[in-house]
């Protein structure tokens, strides 16, 4: 079984996830396999809110280079996580704004 601390991997600091913050809305890195209502439950368990609404994207990976030698980064998923609107705010990342 999943730990929260499985689901949730890191936050995703970006302007537009900042500018998405006075709405009330939080983006995460997620594990691949993670579904919304284990996203739901691991933001609830940790952060201690209530959330309202989960929306996934799965972010493709991207050819890279340097030099000649060619890769690709990793693909991984995200998450953007709407509080309700009688919930608190989550407190790391009112240091940001």
């Amino acid at each position: 079984m999943k730990t929260a601390y499985d689901i949730i991997l890191k936050p995703v600091i970006t302007e537009a996830s900042i500018e998405d913050m006075q709405n009330k809305k939080y983006t995460f890195r997620v594990a691949r396999d993670a579904n919304k209502i284990e996203i739901k439950n691991a933001v609830e368990e940790i952060f201690k809110v209530e959330v309202d609404k989960v929306t996934t994207i799965n972010m493709k990976s991207k050819p890279k280079r340097l030099g000649r030698s060619e890769g690709s980064t990793s693909a991984w998923k995200k998450a953007i996580v709407k509080l309700s609107e009688g919930s608190k705010t989550i407190e790391f990342f009112d240091s940001l704004m």
